[in-house]
């Protein structure tokens, strides 16, 4: 009996503490500041980009202030005659909660849906995040949603980092912005290589 007690213990101690834990995992969609690599690492460490999406009938918008961007951030309205590009990660489910905190879910800032994304000729679904307050469509942005400069510099950062196709690019070139460079800390986001 000994001996079978030991043999157990040292199977956990020297073979089972070698394996290593897999953690559950998520998929998210990120359309806007988070398409870039660094600018997701800054609060998900766990983040791996695993390729690029298309959400159907869905726009790409803006409205609500962020002090932190000095300017509106981007938001997906269901749309049915539009889409969205974005980047799809896969994160720890511990980053789960930064996520949520990042996007505001908790203060009624942005609310958590899953989003059927079209990814590598398939569909996958994926934790997304929308405004609570959906803005109406209006073509051009209005001045009072625009985005900042270092927030719209950071989108197209992403999408270009991330091989997003070059028409959906020069869209998000053509939007306009507000005037406003934006929070210096956040100029050093950079490209990821």
């Amino acid at each position: 009996m000994n001996s079978i007690l030991i043999f157990i213990i040292i199977n956990i101690l020297f073979f089972d503490s070698t394996e290593p834990k897999t953690m559950s995992k998520f998929t998210y969609f990120a359309y806007g500041s988070n398409m870039l690599m660094s600018r997701i690492h800054l609060n998900n460490p766990s983040a791996v980009r695993i390729g690029i999406g298309k959400l159907n009938e869905y726009r790409l918008d803006f409205s609500r202030y962020s002090k932190k961007w000095d300017g509106s951030v981007a938001t997906v309205v269901p749309d049915h005659t539009e889409y969205v590009w974005g980047v799809l990660w896969q994160l720890n489910k511990t980053d789960m909660a930064n996520l949520d905190k990042q996007e505001g879910v908790g203060h009624g800032v942005y609310k958590v849906f899953n989003a059927t994304v079209t990814f590598d000729e398939k569909n996958e679904t994926c934790r997304c995040y929308m405004l609570v307050e959906q803005p109406k469509k209006e073509n051009p942005i209005p001045p009072e949603r625009r985005p900042s400069k270092a927030y719209l510099r950071t989108m197209i950062n992403g999408a270009n980092e991330s091989n997003i196709p070059l028409d959906y690019v020069q869209f998000l070139n053509d939007i306009p912005n507000n005037g406003k460079d934006g929070p210096k800390e956040l100029h050093s986001l950079k490209l990821t290589e």
